[in-house]
């Protein structure tokens, strides 16, 4: 009981800091915090607080955000956006990396915080 009032809480401030500290830019069809906001059930997984293996909605957010990603550019914004965020939420590169694999898409946008974003095609 405790472990799911923590994950909330941790849930209602993340959303919290995301609707206050990201800029909220229209990157095409999607915008900065709509990514992030694809991308929090992943959170805990990409933390390596979570379980093993990414849970099902993180999987639907990450397939969606893939989808709208149809140009280079549009990668390229996205990945600007989200690799600030992942050093700001201590995203764990090991987890980034497995996540596409895990959710068996072939992810365009990668949600790590050492990628060059400019080598994004």
């Amino acid at each position: 009981m405790g472990k799911k009032c923590i994950s909330l809480l941790m849930v209602v401030m993340v959303v919290g800091m995301l609707v206050t500290t990201i800029d909220a830019s229209q990157i095409d069809d999607v915008s900065c915090q709509e990514a992030l906001l694809s991308l929090l059930p992943c959170l805990p997984f990409l933390q390596g607080v979570g379980p093993d293996a990414p849970p099902s909605n993180c999987c639907a957010g990450a397939n969606n955000l893939n989808q709208k990603a149809t140009t280079t550019q549009i990668r390229r914004d996205i990945c600007n956006c989200l690799k600030p965020a992942a050093s700001r939420f201590g995203v764990h590169s090991d987890r980034s990396t497995q996540l596409p694999q895990l959710c068996n898409i072939s992810l365009s946008v990668s949600f790590d915080p050492s990628i060059d974003c400019n080598s994004v095609s």
